[in-house]
């Protein structure tokens, strides 16, 4: 396959580059991006509201978000693949439009025929899936490499602000339209997703048709190709662990502990706006800041996802919870941050998008699997047991990562400081 030559460096004297929020073809990927973002959120959260309004049973809820998974699943891996054969524009469009077909499969499916929702369910999925990667590495091809770190930032941003404010403008619009009604503007989020971003300004030439291989050997070129980089495959290792431990016991643990000994409901949605505040902090500060051992503090932030589990096994006050959450916020972006911009920067262009499917697919694969395992083992072991050994895996995985050849600078190289 093509690869795209190495940036380069910019001369002394060189003005200061512009922000990249005065670039119309960032402004426009990022668009794109958030409202792939806003869908993505919007779908389990509506769907919900038909659980209240009785046209849905939480059994069918739970079956459609399954399959939403599944397809998820199934398509990212695929994704990430078609991603790297041809141009990255096209595969958002295709996968942002067969998500926004869902939204109609779905509407004529509520309180008529599970069969259709679940097919909604799984086609909506596989396009999230789908456009994944190709998003993450349209970013590397529309942003120059000085200013990954800034889009990235921003993109992180976007979704944390989304999850913000979502639940309060859903329930605004909940008030105004049925869910029907929502679910088709989720469809129309899609098509947002679909039609906005432009085409990267720096395209890498897709492979001709006669030396492409199947879809298999070129997922396995790019497993190969994640092997190249130790720093990649201990932060993954690292992120699974934080994410089925550390994500899943406190996702599980936080209602149960704010009802049964703080007493009440507000501990919870305290805990997780602050989580969404912290992470809003981390990507703000992500953006500007160069730590010259960018591996070692991304590692530090993502190993400081331990102190939730750990406040909710002492017996401290509710206030120390929530700014327990909040500390877990700032840090997962002080990791999520300088990780894509470092996958964006050190694997080759032309294998990206497969790399960067790896990513979502231990992110989003480990989910739900460590949800379904935490209320067994804490009914075996009791909760705190479980949130203990959650804690410490959350302290000392990433900080065994860090050990790794290339970690401390995510990368062989030690990066430019951006001074």
């Amino acid at each position: 396959m093509a690869t795209t030559p190495a940036p380069t460096p910019a001369k002394a004297g060189t003005p200061p580059q512009r922000s990249i929020l005065r670039d119309t073809s960032f402004l426009r990927l990022w668009a794109g991006t958030t409202a792939s973002g806003l869908a993505t959120w919007a779908l389990p959260f509506v769907l919900g509201l038909a659980v209240l309004h009785r046209q849905l049973g939480p059994a069918a809820l739970g079956l459609l978000l399954a399959a939403r998974t599944v397809g998820f699943l199934a398509a990212v891996a695929v994704g990430g693949v078609l991603a790297d054969r041809h141009s990255r524009r096209a595969v958002v469009l295709w996968s942002a439009l067969a998500a926004a077909a869902a939204a109609p499969l779905l509407t004529a499916g509520l309180g008529r025929s599970l069969v259709l929702m679940t097919t909604g369910a799984v086609l909506a999925g596989a396009g999230q899936g789908a456009c994944r990667p190709a998003f993450q590495a349209l970013t590397a091809e529309t942003v120059d490499p000085g200013r990954r770190q800034e889009a990235n930032a921003a993109m992180t941003l976007a979704v944390r602000t989304s999850t913000l404010t979502g639940p309060a403008l859903t329930a605004m619009l909940a008030a105004v339209f049925d869910i029907r009604t929502q679910l088709l503007g989720i469809g129309l989020l899609w098509l947002v997703a679909a039609l906005i971003p432009g085409k990267g300004a720096n395209e890498v030439a897709a492979a001709e048709p006669t030396a492409r291989a199947g879809l298999r050997a070129e997922f396995l070129d790019g497993i190969r190709e994640a092997r190249r980089h130790p720093w990649f495959l201990a932060g993954l290792a690292a992120l699974g662990a934080v994410i089925a431990l550390g994500y899943s016991a406190t996702s599980v643990a936080l209602p149960m502990i704010s009802r049964y000994r703080y007493d009440t409901q507000w501990m919870l949605a305290a805990a997780m706006t602050a989580y969404t505040v912290g992470a809003l902090a981390g990507a703000l500060a992500t953006a500007r800041l160069r730590p010259r051992s960018r591996g070692w503090a991304a590692f530090a932030g993502l190993a400081a996802y331990g102190v939730a589990p750990l406040s909710l096994v002492l017996p401290v006050h509710a206030v120390v919870v929530v700014a327990a959450y909040a500390v877990a916020g700032i840090g997962i972006e002080l990791f999520n941050v300088p990780w894509f911009t470092a996958i964006q920067r050190e694997v080759a262009p032309d294998k990206l998008a497969r790399v960067s499917s790896l990513d979502f697919l231990v992110s989003y694969g480990l989910a739900p699997i460590g949800l379904a395992l935490i209320v067994p083992a804490i009914n075996a072991f009791g909760v705190t047991a479980v949130l203990s050994t959650c804690a410490a895996a959350c302290f000392l995985v990433p900080t065994a990562a860090a050990f790794v050849p290339t970690a401390r600078h995510f990368g062989p190289t030690v990066p430019e400081t951006g001074k």
